[in-house]
């Protein structure tokens, strides 16, 4: 009976969470234009670009949206300013240029993505190549989050001024309230860079499984965290944090990029996995209070 009225109470404390986010902002950013110039001393090199940015493989309707967004430079019809140009190396200098690389074009998205962060969701939405990329640093990123405020919500006079968690918590919300709900921003910001629909409409059976799957590992966490005495139990709290949201947001990429999620081995595989790095980035955490090394 104690457990049941908990739930409920957790449950009314994510729909009161919930009215904090707000799809329609994640929507705006998708949709914010994006234009992309091309360069290369050859035609041959520049439709090499535009095949790799608007593959064959998409639909012809889905192509020529992209191709709104990319002109080669010196053309008639370009505009003056571009958001993002790739170029052949040593073709052009100056800033927004990123050397376009064709044997390993996961590199000009890693330095595309390092340097126009503020990009990020449009250039994912717009443009297949990004989309991975973008769509496993939000999880990772959210994971993240989430261990922080799991490791120092019961340590607030420890919580360090150089994390910074996305999501604007409020004071009311529980450890479940304000970690469901982060899960639920980062299904919001997977659908948009995926280019699928966002919302609470547009996602019920994402957030209805979201906030399904809340109770069991947190339990767990509270359960390790009340018996490892002295706060010992918050690194497996904050690795519990940190694996369910991996398991959760990679599902979603999953099933946002195939039509289906992780098969129950794939999930306790994936889980084990990101226990060991949440406890990892969880100990790293602790220790740059102090000012010690970095996260592997």
């Amino acid at each position: 009976m104690r457990e049941l009225t908990a739930h409920v109470k957790a449950i009314q404390q994510i729909r009161i969470a919930l009215r904090h986010l707000n799809p329609e902002e994640v929507r705006l950013s998708a949709a914010t234009p994006v234009t992309i110039g091309l360069a290369a001393a050859s035609s041959e090199t520049l439709a090499a670009m535009e095949d790799f940015l608007a593959p064959p493989e998409l639909s012809r309707r889905k192509r020529l949206e992209v191709f709104e967004s990319l002109y080669r430079i010196g053309d008639p019809d370009a505009p003056r300013h571009f958001d993002i140009i790739l170029c052949e190396a040593g073709l052009l200098d100056s800033p927004g240029a990123f050397p376009f690389s064709p044997g390993d074009p996961s590199r000009t998205v890693d330095q595309v993505l390092r340097e126009r962060d503020d990009l990020a969701l449009p250039l994912a939405r717009r443009f297949p190549p990004f989309r991975a990329a973008v769509t496993s640093r939000t999880v990772r990123k959210v994971a993240e989050e989430n261990a922080l405020f799991a490791l120092f919500s019961a340590l607030p006079n420890l919580m360090p001024s150089i994390f910074e968690i996305g999501w604007a918590v409020a004071e009311f919300a529980s450890d479940t309230a304000v970690l469901t709900v982060n899960q639920i921003r980062m299904a919001f910001l997977l659908a948009a860079a995926s280019d699928r629909p966002v919302g609470f409409l547009e996602q019920k059976a994402e957030i209805a499984s979201i906030v399904a799957g809340a109770f069991g590992w947190r339990a767990l966490a509270r359960e390790l965290a009340g018996k490892i005495p002295l706060g010992g139990g918050l690194i497996p709290k904050a690795a519990i944090a940190y694996a369910g949201t991996m398991v959760v947001g990679t599902g979603l990429e999953r099933y946002y990029s195939l039509g289906y999620g992780l098969t129950p081995a794939e999930r306790d595989s994936l889980y084990q996995q990101a226990l060991a790095s949440g406890k990892r980035f969880a100990q790293w955490a602790m220790r740059a209070r102090r000012g010690d090394s970095e996260p592997s």
